[in-house]
Protein backbone atom coordinates (compact mmCIF):
# COMPACT_ATOMS: atom_id res chain seq x y z
CA UNK A 1 0.00 0.00 0.00
CA UNK A 2 1.20 3.83 -0.30
CA UNK A 3 -0.07 7.23 0.24
CA UNK A 4 -0.06 10.27 -1.96
CA UNK A 5 0.60 13.59 -0.10
CA UNK A 6 1.19 17.14 -0.83
CA UNK A 7 5.02 18.00 -0.46
CA UNK A 8 4.36 20.52 1.83
CA UNK A 9 2.29 18.20 4.82
CA UNK A 10 4.46 16.49 6.78
CA UNK A 11 3.67 13.15 8.82
CA UNK A 12 4.64 12.81 12.54
CA UNK A 13 6.36 9.37 13.16
CA UNK A 14 4.82 7.11 14.26
CA UNK A 15 5.15 4.68 17.57
CA UNK A 16 4.40 1.58 15.56
CA UNK A 17 6.94 2.20 12.46
CA UNK A 18 3.70 2.50 10.01
CA UNK A 19 1.38 4.16 8.94
CA UNK A 20 -2.96 3.69 9.77
CA UNK A 21 -5.75 5.10 9.06
CA UNK A 22 -6.15 7.05 11.90
CA UNK A 23 -2.40 8.39 11.39
CA UNK A 24 -3.50 9.88 7.82
CA UNK A 25 -6.99 11.39 9.33
CA UNK A 26 -5.05 13.50 12.48
CA UNK A 27 -2.25 14.17 9.69
CA UNK A 28 -5.49 15.90 7.55
CA UNK A 29 -7.28 17.10 10.60
CA UNK A 30 -3.87 19.31 11.61
CA UNK A 31 -3.14 20.50 8.54
CA UNK A 32 -6.90 21.74 7.58
CA UNK A 33 -7.04 23.27 10.95
CA UNK A 34 -3.47 25.07 10.22
CA UNK A 35 -4.85 25.98 6.48
CA UNK A 36 -7.70 27.82 8.50
CA UNK A 37 -5.22 29.54 10.99
CA UNK A 38 -2.82 31.04 7.80
CA UNK A 39 -6.36 31.57 5.81
CA UNK A 40 -7.62 33.83 8.92
CA UNK A 41 -4.37 35.51 9.12
CA UNK A 42 -4.26 36.63 5.89
CA UNK A 43 -7.41 37.94 6.00
CA UNK A 44 -6.47 39.73 8.55
CA UNK A 45 -3.50 41.32 7.35
CA UNK A 46 -5.99 42.07 4.32
CA UNK A 47 -7.83 43.88 6.60
CA UNK A 48 -5.67 45.65 8.44
CA UNK A 49 -3.56 47.03 5.21
CA UNK A 50 -3.07 50.53 5.35
CA UNK A 51 -3.98 52.73 2.48
CA UNK A 52 -2.69 53.12 -0.74
CA UNK A 53 -0.15 49.55 0.37
CA UNK A 54 -0.24 46.89 -2.68
CA UNK A 55 1.52 43.29 -2.48
CA UNK A 56 3.14 42.66 -5.56
CA UNK A 57 4.08 38.97 -7.05
CA UNK A 58 6.53 38.70 -10.52
CA UNK A 59 6.85 35.08 -11.37
CA UNK A 60 7.99 32.91 -14.16
CA UNK A 61 5.79 29.53 -13.64
CA UNK A 62 7.93 27.62 -16.65
CA UNK A 63 4.57 26.94 -18.07
CA UNK A 64 3.47 25.14 -14.77
CA UNK A 65 6.10 22.03 -15.59
CA UNK A 66 8.28 21.86 -12.12
CA UNK A 67 11.83 21.02 -11.26
CA UNK A 68 10.23 17.17 -10.95
CA UNK A 69 8.88 17.37 -14.12
CA UNK A 70 5.31 17.41 -12.81
CA UNK A 71 2.95 19.32 -14.68
CA UNK A 72 0.67 21.17 -12.03
CA UNK A 73 -1.17 24.65 -12.59
CA UNK A 74 -2.67 23.77 -9.66
CA UNK A 75 0.77 23.46 -7.57
CA UNK A 76 1.21 27.14 -8.76
CA UNK A 77 -1.59 28.22 -7.67
CA UNK A 78 -0.97 26.93 -3.90
CA UNK A 79 2.49 28.64 -3.96
CA UNK A 80 0.41 31.85 -4.80
CA UNK A 81 -1.99 31.57 -2.68
CA UNK A 82 0.91 31.02 -0.08
CA UNK A 83 1.61 34.96 -0.04
CA UNK A 84 -1.41 36.20 -0.83
CA UNK A 85 -0.76 39.34 -3.17
CA UNK A 86 -2.68 41.58 -4.82
CA UNK A 87 -1.37 41.69 -8.37
CA UNK A 88 0.38 38.53 -10.03
CA UNK A 89 2.60 39.11 -13.28
CA UNK A 90 3.13 35.84 -14.81
CA UNK A 91 5.42 34.87 -17.83
CA UNK A 92 5.35 31.51 -19.47
CA UNK A 93 2.05 30.32 -19.58
CA UNK A 94 0.64 27.75 -21.81
CA UNK A 95 -2.97 28.16 -23.32
CA UNK A 96 -4.29 25.15 -25.55
CA UNK A 97 -0.71 23.58 -25.65
CA UNK A 98 -0.23 19.64 -26.47
CA UNK A 99 2.72 19.97 -24.48
CA UNK A 100 0.14 20.94 -21.06
CA UNK A 101 -2.60 19.53 -21.92
CA UNK A 102 -4.57 21.74 -24.12
CA UNK A 103 -4.94 23.67 -20.66
CA UNK A 104 -5.79 27.67 -20.28
CA UNK A 105 -3.61 27.95 -17.67
CA UNK A 106 -4.01 31.57 -16.47
CA UNK A 107 -7.49 31.21 -16.41
CA UNK A 108 -7.04 28.45 -14.25
CA UNK A 109 -4.96 29.84 -12.10
CA UNK A 110 -7.22 33.04 -11.73
CA UNK A 111 -10.27 30.58 -11.38
CA UNK A 112 -8.47 28.58 -8.34
CA UNK A 113 -7.52 31.96 -7.16
CA UNK A 114 -10.96 33.76 -7.52
CA UNK A 115 -9.28 36.48 -9.38
CA UNK A 116 -9.60 38.51 -12.48
CA UNK A 117 -7.26 37.63 -15.64
CA UNK A 118 -5.62 39.15 -18.63
CA UNK A 119 -3.66 37.02 -20.96
CA UNK A 120 -1.23 38.20 -23.89
CA UNK A 121 0.01 35.55 -25.81
CA UNK A 122 3.63 36.11 -27.17
CA UNK A 123 3.66 33.17 -29.12
CA UNK A 124 0.66 31.72 -31.63
CA UNK A 125 0.86 28.50 -33.23
CA UNK A 126 -2.62 27.86 -34.80
CA UNK A 127 -4.58 27.24 -31.33
CA UNK A 128 -1.51 26.89 -28.97
CA UNK A 129 -0.53 29.73 -27.30
CA UNK A 130 2.40 31.32 -25.21
CA UNK A 131 2.87 34.19 -23.01
CA UNK A 132 2.21 36.69 -20.06
CA UNK A 133 -0.50 37.24 -17.67
CA UNK A 134 -1.72 39.70 -14.80
CA UNK A 135 -3.89 38.44 -12.20
CA UNK A 136 -5.96 40.34 -9.58
CA UNK A 137 -8.88 41.52 -7.01
CA UNK A 138 -8.82 44.44 -7.78
CA UNK A 139 -10.73 46.34 -10.30
CA UNK A 140 -8.44 46.14 -13.78
CA UNK A 141 -8.57 47.56 -17.19
CA UNK A 142 -6.57 46.86 -20.14
CA UNK A 143 -4.15 49.46 -21.96
CA UNK A 144 -2.06 47.39 -24.21
CA UNK A 145 -0.55 44.88 -25.26
CA UNK A 146 2.77 44.08 -27.64
CA UNK A 147 5.30 42.13 -29.38
CA UNK A 148 8.68 43.43 -28.72
CA UNK A 149 11.38 43.66 -31.38
CA UNK A 150 13.18 40.23 -32.41
CA UNK A 151 16.97 40.42 -33.57
CA UNK A 152 16.32 40.03 -37.36
CA UNK A 153 19.04 37.44 -38.22
CA UNK A 154 18.03 35.18 -35.35
CA UNK A 155 14.78 33.60 -37.17
CA UNK A 156 14.66 30.97 -34.16
CA UNK A 157 14.43 33.00 -31.55
CA UNK A 158 11.44 33.10 -29.11
CA UNK A 159 8.94 36.29 -29.63
CA UNK A 160 8.59 38.07 -26.27
CA UNK A 161 5.45 40.57 -25.43
CA UNK A 162 4.33 42.76 -22.84
CA UNK A 163 1.11 43.27 -21.01
CA UNK A 164 0.08 46.90 -19.74
CA UNK A 165 -3.26 47.14 -17.05
CA UNK A 166 -4.13 49.86 -15.26
CA UNK A 167 -5.61 48.88 -11.83
CA UNK A 168 -7.20 50.93 -8.76
CA UNK A 169 -5.68 50.88 -5.36
CA UNK A 170 -7.55 52.54 -3.34
CA UNK A 171 -8.32 55.98 -4.79
CA UNK A 172 -5.51 55.61 -7.35
CA UNK A 173 -4.72 53.85 -10.22
CA UNK A 174 -1.39 52.76 -10.63
CA UNK A 175 -0.07 51.61 -13.96
CA UNK A 176 1.12 47.93 -14.29
CA UNK A 177 3.46 46.09 -17.24
CA UNK A 178 4.61 42.44 -16.99
CA UNK A 179 7.01 41.82 -19.83
CA UNK A 180 9.60 38.18 -20.58
CA UNK A 181 12.84 39.65 -22.17
CA UNK A 182 14.89 37.68 -24.83
CA UNK A 183 17.76 35.91 -24.53
CA UNK A 184 20.19 37.89 -26.05
CA UNK A 185 21.84 40.85 -25.19
CA UNK A 186 21.50 42.92 -28.08
CA UNK A 187 17.79 41.76 -28.47
CA UNK A 188 17.19 42.98 -24.82
CA UNK A 189 18.38 46.44 -25.71
CA UNK A 190 16.06 46.61 -28.42
CA UNK A 191 13.35 45.65 -26.20
CA UNK A 192 13.67 47.83 -23.08
CA UNK A 193 14.22 50.69 -25.61
CA UNK A 194 10.62 50.12 -27.23
CA UNK A 195 9.18 49.79 -23.41
CA UNK A 196 11.04 53.17 -22.75
CA UNK A 197 9.52 54.85 -25.42
CA UNK A 198 6.29 56.53 -26.44
CA UNK A 199 4.50 53.54 -27.12
CA UNK A 200 4.45 52.80 -23.46
CA UNK A 201 6.75 54.00 -20.19
CA UNK A 202 7.02 57.17 -21.50
CA UNK A 203 3.03 57.18 -23.56
CA UNK A 204 1.23 59.80 -21.96
CA UNK A 205 -0.77 57.34 -20.40
CA UNK A 206 1.47 55.75 -18.08
CA UNK A 207 1.42 58.41 -15.41
CA UNK A 208 3.16 57.65 -11.78
CA UNK A 209 2.69 55.59 -9.97
CA UNK A 210 4.22 52.98 -12.56
CA UNK A 211 5.23 49.37 -11.71
CA UNK A 212 7.47 46.99 -14.39
CA UNK A 213 7.74 43.87 -13.48
CA UNK A 214 8.84 40.33 -14.93
CA UNK A 215 11.14 37.99 -16.26
CA UNK A 216 14.22 40.08 -17.92
CA UNK A 217 17.24 37.41 -18.03
CA UNK A 218 19.44 40.15 -17.14
CA UNK A 219 21.35 40.95 -13.98
CA UNK A 220 21.37 44.08 -11.98
CA UNK A 221 24.66 45.15 -13.09
CA UNK A 222 23.73 44.16 -16.93
CA UNK A 223 23.77 47.28 -18.97
CA UNK A 224 19.73 46.54 -19.79
CA UNK A 225 18.97 46.70 -15.90
CA UNK A 226 21.35 50.47 -15.82
CA UNK A 227 19.20 51.54 -18.44
CA UNK A 228 16.38 50.70 -16.84
CA UNK A 229 17.18 52.35 -13.35
CA UNK A 230 17.68 55.53 -14.87
CA UNK A 231 14.26 56.42 -15.11
CA UNK A 232 12.50 53.69 -12.65
CA UNK A 233 14.04 51.98 -9.44
CA UNK A 234 14.85 48.45 -9.09
CA UNK A 235 12.72 47.24 -6.01
CA UNK A 236 15.53 44.66 -4.91
CA UNK A 237 18.72 47.22 -5.58
CA UNK A 238 17.17 50.02 -3.88
CA UNK A 239 15.44 48.89 -0.49
CA UNK A 240 17.89 50.12 2.68
CA UNK A 241 18.78 46.88 4.46
CA UNK A 242 18.28 44.65 1.68
CA UNK A 243 20.77 42.51 -0.28
CA UNK A 244 19.03 41.29 -3.72
CA UNK A 245 18.01 37.78 -3.95
CA UNK A 246 18.52 35.12 -6.75
CA UNK A 247 15.41 34.09 -8.28
CA UNK A 248 16.75 31.72 -10.66
CA UNK A 249 19.45 28.69 -11.59
CA UNK A 250 17.48 25.65 -11.32
CA UNK A 251 17.20 23.51 -8.29
CA UNK A 252 20.00 26.36 -6.66
CA UNK A 253 18.57 30.18 -7.25
CA UNK A 254 21.76 32.10 -7.16
CA UNK A 255 20.75 34.31 -10.20
CA UNK A 256 18.67 37.66 -10.06
CA UNK A 257 17.18 38.06 -13.15
CA UNK A 258 13.49 38.80 -12.24
CA UNK A 259 12.91 42.34 -11.22
CA UNK A 260 10.00 45.02 -10.41
CA UNK A 261 10.84 48.34 -11.43
CA UNK A 262 9.01 51.36 -9.70
CA UNK A 263 8.45 54.94 -10.02
CA UNK A 264 9.92 57.84 -7.96
CA UNK A 265 6.88 57.57 -5.66
CA UNK A 266 6.52 53.92 -4.52
CA UNK A 267 8.29 53.11 -1.92
CA UNK A 268 9.06 49.26 -0.89
CA UNK A 269 8.40 48.25 2.73
CA UNK A 270 9.46 44.75 2.38
CA UNK A 271 10.92 42.35 0.01
CA UNK A 272 10.38 37.76 -0.03
CA UNK A 273 11.91 35.29 -2.05
CA UNK A 274 10.31 32.36 -0.67
CA UNK A 275 12.56 28.92 -0.98
CA UNK A 276 10.23 26.43 0.70
CA UNK A 277 10.75 22.92 -0.76
CA UNK A 278 6.96 22.97 -3.00
CA UNK A 279 8.67 26.48 -4.23
CA UNK A 280 11.64 25.48 -5.22
CA UNK A 281 9.91 22.11 -6.97
CA UNK A 282 7.01 24.57 -9.01
CA UNK A 283 8.99 26.36 -11.29
CA UNK A 284 12.42 26.75 -12.59
CA UNK A 285 12.04 30.21 -11.26
CA UNK A 286 11.03 31.65 -7.65
CA UNK A 287 8.47 34.00 -7.15
CA UNK A 288 9.54 38.17 -6.38
CA UNK A 289 7.27 39.42 -3.92
CA UNK A 290 7.27 43.00 -3.16
CA UNK A 291 5.02 45.20 -0.49
CA UNK A 292 4.42 48.90 -1.53
CA UNK A 293 3.44 51.83 -0.72
CA UNK A 294 2.08 54.01 -3.25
Amino acid sequence: AFALLPIDIPLAKTPHGYLQATDLRRAAINRLTQANKTYRQLRKNATNKKKHELRVMTYNVHSCIGMDGNLSPERIARVINQYAPDVILLQEHDVGRNRTDGVDQAQHIAYILAMDCHFHPAMHYAEEKYGNAILTHLPMRIVKTGILPRLKHKVNSEYRGALWVAIEVDDKEVQLINTHLGLKRRERMKQVEMLLGTEWLANGLCSDPVILGGDFNALPSSKVCKKLNNYLHDAQSTMKGHIPVGTFYRKFPKVCIDHIYLSSNIDVLNIQVPRTKMVQMASDHLPLIVDLSI
